[in-house]
């Protein structure tokens, strides 16, 4: 599989405020937690996390098959982790590195 943006996970302070936003413009919800609020936008995944890290912004989650074996390719080329892989759903990994210049670069899958 070639890496494909497949989400976007949007930092928030106030996850109640953010959700009524973001709930009048895709509808509800599929995922409504505490931890996270996720949307289904035409297969796209659009999340609200209050974990995120307010001062990065968004981050584009690229959907790879094989997280650590990107992970290792990307560090490799120059980027640094920013957060290591963590399990986010049964089968479903995350982590988010940064490119030279600070940007983040996220990636999900197995």
């Amino acid at each position: 599989m070639s890496p494909t943006i497949g989400a976007i996970v949007i930092p928030v302070s106030d996850l109640e405020s953010a959700k009524s936003v973001y709930t009048a413009l895709y509808g509800e919800p599929h995922t409504d937690q505490p931890y996270y609020v996720g949307y289904s936008v035409d297969g796209f995944e659009v999340g609200l996390s209050p974990q995120g890290d307010l001062s990065v912004g968004p981050v584009a989650f690229n959907d790879v098959d094989d997280v650590d074996a990107v992970r290792a390719a990307l560090i490799a080329a120059g980027a640094a982790e920013q957060s290591a892989p963590r399990e986010v759903a049964p089968g479903v990994r995350v982590c988010v590195l940064t490119d030279p210049n600070g940007n983040p670069v996220g990636l999900r899958g197995a």
